[in-house]
């Protein structure tokens, strides 16, 4: 089956199956594929790679021919055509844009990729949904918390919704009681200062953290 054979429902699975999805705004291309191959080893294996960080289609490439369907990897802060096609020839998986630019999120779609809209107001959350976004990106969600996130799932039960801002091991298993489908982490999983100085180390013990909270959060829930 192709992507674009797909439905929204199993697009939405890939993204809910990965749980965590690291938000990786390297310094460079080879950084970012070092990083990944940290939070690999502690247990993450959904990847954003921004297009903030240099050489974006390159890591996205090498992610993707190194490691496969294992790892679910895709690309961040898409914003323009020429972005998201070139995501898309490398490998992505999925595309997350921060916002919802409405001449942007048809050619999105047209990709057959997993799609993911900013927003953060319900009448944002809507307009996302509308546009056809597959997953609606709260961001920044640490302005309003997981009581934010539960009183968003309220009027849009229907809607799948991945908070990204704010979380962290303490608190992942209230983002996803909450309602969060998937939830994105950014400095707290991947620090700048970490991957500037190539501390692997500490991000792959930040993933493990992460992916423990994960599996102890879906124990809880079962």
């Amino acid at each position: 089956m192709t992507e674009q054979q797909t439905t929204r429902a199993e697009r939405v699975a890939t993204l809910q199956a990965a749980g965590v999805i690291a938000v990786l705004r390297a310094p460079s291309a080879e950084h970012a594929v070092t990083a990944t191959a940290a939070l690999v080893a502690g247990g993450v294996r959904g990847i954003e790679i921004t297009y903030s960080t240099p050489g974006a289609p390159e890591a996205i490439r090498e992610i993707a021919d190194t490691w496969g369907a294992t790892v679910l990897v895709g690309a961040g802060t898409v914003l323009t055509e020429p972005q998201a096609h070139a995501a898309a020839a490398a490998g992505a998986r999925f595309l997350v844009s921060p916002g919802n630019d409405p001449g942007l999120a048809p050619v999105l779609r047209r990709t057959g990729l997993t799609v993911c809209l900013g927003a953060l107001t319900p009448s944002e959350v809507m307009a996302a949904d509308r546009a056809g976004a597959d997953v609606v990106k709260v961001f920044p969600s640490s302005l309003g918390g997981p009581r934010y996130l539960k009183a968003l799932r309220d009027p849009f039960p229907s809607v799948p919704l991945m908070p990204t801002g704010g979380v962290t091991p303490a608190n992942l298993g209230e983002w996803l009681a909450a309602g969060a489908v998937a939830v994105g982490a950014g400095g707290d999983l991947c620090p700048p200062a970490a991957l500037a100085a190539g501390d692997w180390h500490e991000v792959e013990a930040r993933a493990r953290a992460f992916s423990d909270a994960l599996s102890a959060a879906r124990e809880a829930a079962a």
